[in-house]
């Protein structure tokens, strides 16, 4: 027998430092918040006594941003240090952090969607974890979308805030939420893996080529011929009226081989309609 328990979930098992079982597959899964944002506080604090403690000339304007670089960091910390708990459990979620308590129970859940935004200058964004509530359930708290139906949701977590990796935080949800959760990450990488495009100057306008790749997967993932043929449509138009560049923006020539190879499998995906329809 182990001394301890084995994880069910690649690479997490039971923290024997707390009363919670830590991913392991069991009743309770407790994610575990990052401590990062605690860390660059403390050194921003750090920072601006050290700019106080030490005179120089301009003393007056050295002394204005040691306060500020002290108060953004107190901030910080006192946000990083306020209470934080997000619990998977077979009766629903339990959560404590800033902005919502709550105990969400299975049947108060219509879908849990794990989604990723679009990305900011050519950099990933962290995945977002949504829920949209069953019919019933009061509203208040609703401060998002469901990405692809549009749907009222409450953003329930976003995933650089604690120290598991988005994988392991899909499999936890798949086990206790079931059918409920979707990983769409997961999903729009299986339809079509966009890989990381290199940036450089006069490059094509990042946010308006992630928009094409974006709708690309999406259609590709929906099952729906239309929607393959729509994104499929709007792709090549955009290419052959010239994507727009920037100054500082994606390779154009790579740029060029994932779209095509975008384009290439939603033919592919219709070509295979129509030979299931005969």
């Amino acid at each position: 027998m182990p001394d301890r328990p084995v994880s069910l979930v690649p690479g997490l098992a039971e923290d024997v430092g707390t009363d919670a079982t830590v991913m392991n597959g069991g009743p309770s899964v407790e994610l575990r918040r990052n401590r990062g944002a605690r860390a660059l506080a403390l050194v921003c604090v750090l920072g601006g006594v050290l700019l106080l403690v030490y005179p120089s000339d301009g003393h007056l304007l050295r002394t204005i941003i040691a306060v500020g670089v002290i108060a953004l960091g107190a901030l910080a910390l006192v946000s990083a240090l306020r209470p934080f708990r997000f619990g998977i459990h077979a009766d629903g979620l339990s959560i404590r952090r800033p902005g919502l308590r709550r105990e969400i129970r299975w049947a108060e859940v219509a879908t849990l969607v794990l989604d990723e935004p679009p990305r900011r200058d050519g950099y990933p964004t962290p995945p977002r974890l949504l829920l949209v509530p069953v019919q019933g359930v009061p509203r208040e708290l609703v401060n998002a979308r469901h990405p692809l139906d549009g749907r009222p949701a409450i953003e329930l977590l976003v995933l650089d805030q604690v120290r598991e990796q988005p994988e392991q935080v899909s499999a936890a949800l798949t086990r206790h939420a079931g059918d409920r959760f979707v990983d769409l990450v997961a999903l729009r990488r299986a339809a079509f893996a966009a890989p990381d495009l290199p940036i450089g100057l006069r490059g094509y306008q990042m946010d308006r080529v992630d928009r094409l790749i974006r709708r690309g997967q999406d259609a590709l993932m929906s099952g729906d011929a239309s929607a393959r043929q729509a994104a499929r449509g709007e792709i090549e138009r955009a290419t052959a009226a010239g994507l727009p560049r920037a100054q500082r923006g994606y390779n154009t020539y790579q740029t060029d081989t994932v779209l095509d190879a975008l384009v290439t499998a939603l033919a592919d995906q219709q070509s295979t309609d129509r030979e299931t329809a005969t």
